[in-house]
């Protein structure tokens, strides 16, 4: 792929939907991946449409939330892609000769799949790289590519995550959660483990006192159930952590599974399951926990967002999903 692997990014569009996107907050991934892609040195992007394997439509669906949305209704969304994809199936002829199989779109905003719904064929045949990887929503894990959910505030990696403890110092509690209880799964954490056990630190709302990341880099295993949307930032702030990831959910694909072994760094749990996650974890012995922990510490770099970016990073591994989505569509 380094090799040969050619991105033609659409010079058509204005700021600040197109061409830009966040990179300080909870949808951080898709505005780094654009920035990056746009104004990185790396050797992917060619301004040579005809040598390129893929295209990007380099719109950011945040964005448009922030600038189009108006309450309840995702139509200037879809709206505003419809009529991206009009200008340039008009302009070039790219978009036209596979009806936008080897054209691709990024989006972590839980929206993104509406929006792509603003043409069929970006829907239904296009590559989507979407954080909300729900394939009882649409996602379609054979052409499209699960993205990261990674929330940088104000654009940089907490400084407690960038040096966790020690391979081997002791971790004071068995498994921690702390988050909103919002979607279907949370509540039934909450509801079967919140102030119930104190090797089991779950929390609706964490209080003023206690701090997030502490309790991850205290804690051998921390929980990752899904929100309203499957994908959750716990996840990579799990692997910053070196704190074991529990994944809680249904219906996810989890990103990089063409490569990455997940059950080599994580534990993925059946929401029926809930009730007995003491049982579970504690019964996973230490020599498996710690290969689980070293799993976790070889995967960082996979999800790791670095200026500019490096071999194996984040930003590589979504180019690499991307460049399998066209190989397979090559072959078939």
């Amino acid at each position: 792929m380094e090799k040969i692997f050619k991105v033609f990014v659409y010079p058509d569009g204005d700021l600040p939907i197109v061409h830009d996107g966040p990179c300080k907050d909870i949808y951080s991934i898709e505005g780094r991946f654009l920035h990056e892609m746009e104004h990185g040195v790396g050797r992917f992007r060619t301004n040579d449409p005809t040598a390129a394997h893929v295209y990007f439509l380099p719109f950011s669906v945040t964005w448009m939330v922030k600038y189009l949305y108006t309450p309840y209704d995702v139509t200037p969304l879809k709206n505003f892609v419809s009529d991206y994809v009009r200008v340039i199936s008009t302009r070039y002829p790219f978009w036209n000769k596979t009806q936008g199989a080897d054209h691709f779109m990024v989006a972590c905003h839980d929206w993104g799949p509406y929006a792509s719904k603003g043409n069929p064929f970006l829907y239904n045949t296009s590559i989507r790289v979407l954080c909300n990887a729900n394939t009882s929503e649409g996602f379609n894990p054979q052409k499209d590519v699960p993205l990261p959910e990674i929330h940088l505030y104000g654009g940089e990696v907490s400084p407690k995550l960038l040096s966790p403890p020690p391979e081997n110092a002791p971790r004071r509690y068995l498994a921690f959660f702390a988050g909103g209880m919002h979607g279907p799964i949370r509540p039934i954490l909450i509801h079967h483990w919140e102030n119930q056990d104190n090797d089991m630190r779950v929390y609706q709302y964490l209080p003023k006192d206690l701090d997030y990341y502490s309790f991850m880099l205290d804690s051998k295993f921390c929980l990752c159930p899904s929100g309203y949307e499957v994908a959750s930032p716990r996840i990579v702030e799990s692997i910053y952590a070196e704190c074991v990831p529990v994944i809680l959910s249904k219906n996810y694909t989890l990103p990089f599974g063409d490569v990455l072994q997940w059950e080599a760094f994580s534990v993925q749990v059946d929401v029926s399951d809930i009730p007995r996650l003491k049982e579970l974890l504690s019964g996973i012995p230490e020599r498996e926990y710690r290969k689980l922990k070293h799993g976790v510490r070889a995967a960082r770099r996979h999800f790791t967002l670095n200026q500019p970016a490096k071999r194996f990073d984040a930003f590589h591994m979504i180019l690499h999903s991307i460049w399998l989505r066209r190989l397979d569509r090559d072959l078939k």
